[in-house]
């Protein structure tokens, strides 16, 4: 009586291992066509609220524009407001906000105060590692839901009543372009002295004080609400555009491992046939 054993040779994949990796590729192919329709019908819909909101930020910028403010520029206190969202899995679309942080702070004057205020836990994740000192503020739960005025208001009163007198700030966001391309942008902003010096402010009648006050600040809580608009949409197009590459690339790689499986098979399927051929040999001899 013989018994044949089958030995696997050291660092040979087995069936068992490619049937595992291939179901577990499979699952995770399902899972990123899942997302991908999912990110479809919220960037439809973050795409159409991107439309009433783009008259906030384009007419707070304009009035920056108009006035022709400026600041002095013996050491000003300087803000840095970075739109970002808690959630990732859509390219790079966060290190571009931290990217360009890092290039204008890099250039930069020394001995300039600042601080930097985070709207998202994906910027201040890249952003403390590099500027802890900095970090100033930060608001987290943002992009769980569609980000409304209420939410931007919430965050432009946080930032007034924090005791920082900022004289010069900048919002950085994503620009939506295309569906598979954004832009990262930064928008000034300016203190409530600031405007009040403009050289063409006088231009608008009945400019007191405080109606200059609460235009400031409505003016930086349209620009972050307009900002968060923009994010979202293009953190949607790109999550999309992602979870389709994913997809692709799964496929491809189900190919490959399906290719392997049924050569392996064939493989074993060969060399049990030998076995048994030369055992019916011997047994002859």
């Amino acid at each position: 009586m013989f018994v044949i054993f089958s030995v696997q040779v050291r660092g040979m994949v087995t069936l068992k291992d490619i049937s595992m990796r291939l179901k577990s590729i499979k699952n995770i192919q399902k899972i990123t066509k899942s997302m991908k329709m999912v990110s479809a019908s919220k960037f439809a819909r973050a795409e159409r609220e991107l439309r009433p909101a783009r008259p906030y930020g384009k007419g707070a910028a304009a009035f920056y524009e108009k006035a022709n403010i400026k600041v002095e520029a013996e050491l000003p206190k300087y803000l840095i407001i970075a739109l970002s969202s808690d959630r990732g899995l859509c390219g790079g679309i966060h290190s571009g906000i931290s990217k360009a942080i890092k290039s204008d702070m890099a250039v930069r004057a020394g001995g300039i105060e600042t601080k930097i205020v985070c709207v998202g836990d994906k910027a201040r994740g890249i952003l403390q590692r590099v500027f802890r000192d900095q970090l100033y503020l930060s608001f987290n739960n943002v992009g769980k839901r569609p980000s409304t005025f209420e939410d931007a208001a919430y965050i432009t009163q946080t930032i007034l009543n924090s005791g920082y007198d900022f004289d010069l700030g900048d919002i950085y966001y994503n620009t939506f372009r295309t569906v598979v391309s954004y832009q990262p942008t930064k928008q000034p902003v300016f203190s409530l002295n600031a405007i009040s010096a403009a050289p063409s402010i006088s231009v608008y009648d009945s400019l007191d004080g405080e109606v200059l006050r609460c235009y400031q600040e409505f003016s930086l809580a349209s620009l972050i609400y307009f900002g968060l608009k923009e994010g979202s949409t293009s953190e949607q197009s790109s999550r999309m555009t992602a979870m389709d590459g994913a997809s692709k690339n799964a496929g491809e790689i189900i190919q490959k491992l399906t290719l392997t499986y049924n050569r392996t098979r064939q493989a074993v399927i060969t060399r049990e046939l030998i076995e048994i051929i030369s055992g019916a040999a011997a047994l002859k001899n």
